[in-house]
């Protein structure tokens, strides 16, 4: 990692790379037979704070048991611990976090918020048969 002080040919670093020049965040909450899916993506902070707390309630409401994706997250603060923490306090069932990046696994274990989830190394997707399919 170099900062924009580092001397190279090309001049300074360019912002680039997760976190940095990342994409939008996105919360989809996808209802199966058996749990819901809620799958997040790029940077999981402040700007999906209105969408983190409508997934919670969509979830809570149907009652099944919670699944988080976080594969494609690139960047998560503050408001995505609040939400695995919100959404493992209400929810009727231990939450599952699925395939995650090691910077999310990170937060886990720093704020320790990990302790209230099931970290869940792989998933095997064709366990999971959303409704309608």
């Amino acid at each position: 990692m170099r900062d924009g002080n580092s001397t190279i040919p090309d001049g300074p670093a360019e912002a680039s790379g997760p976190g940095i020049a990342g994409e939008p965040g996105a919360v989809h909450v996808i209802v199966g037979a058996e749990s819901t899916r809620i799958v997040l993506s790029g940077e999981v902070d402040a700007d999906l704070g209105a969408e983190l707390q409508e997934a919670t309630a969509e979830a809570e409401q149907i009652g099944l048991p919670i699944e988080v994706d976080a594969h494609h997250v690139t960047f998560m603060d503050s408001s995505g611990v609040a939400f695995l923490a919100r959404l493992s306090i209400r929810s009727q069932h231990r939450v599952r976090m699925i395939r995650v990046p090691p910077h999310v696994k990170f937060l886990l274990e720093v704020t320790r918020i990990g302790e209230l989830l099931d970290v869940v190394e792989s998933d095997d997707e064709a366990d999971f048969q959303p409704v309608g399919e």
